[in-house]
């Protein structure tokens, strides 16, 4: 249910800005977005998980305000993310 090491090596990356960068909003979104992917599977098997439930909704919303910080700061940053991750139309 977590996200490997390698994978999130892999995320940060693909989405850093800098060498050893973690704290930028790219690489938060492209962190919560698997951890999202990963709770979505979760509940198709354990659909009355409601404390998971509550975390989920919480990393949404933290991840729908980074996406809001992005787009008001930088446009172009913005729609590269959206598109890489498949998250918005």
């Amino acid at each position: 249910m977590a996200i490997t090491k390698e994978k999130k090596s892999e995320l940060i990356g693909s989405f850093s800005r800098a060498e050893h960068d973690t704290g930028s909003p790219e690489v938060q979104i492209a962190l919560l977005t698997a951890r999202i992917n990963d709770l979505t599977d979760h509940f198709k098997t354990h659909s009355k998980d409601h404390a998971s439930r509550r975390g989920l909704l919480m990393m949404v919303s933290k991840r729908s305000g980074l996406l809001k910080y992005l787009r008001l700061h930088d446009r172009k940053k913005y729609l590269e993310v959206i598109s890489r991750l498949g998250i918005r139309k």
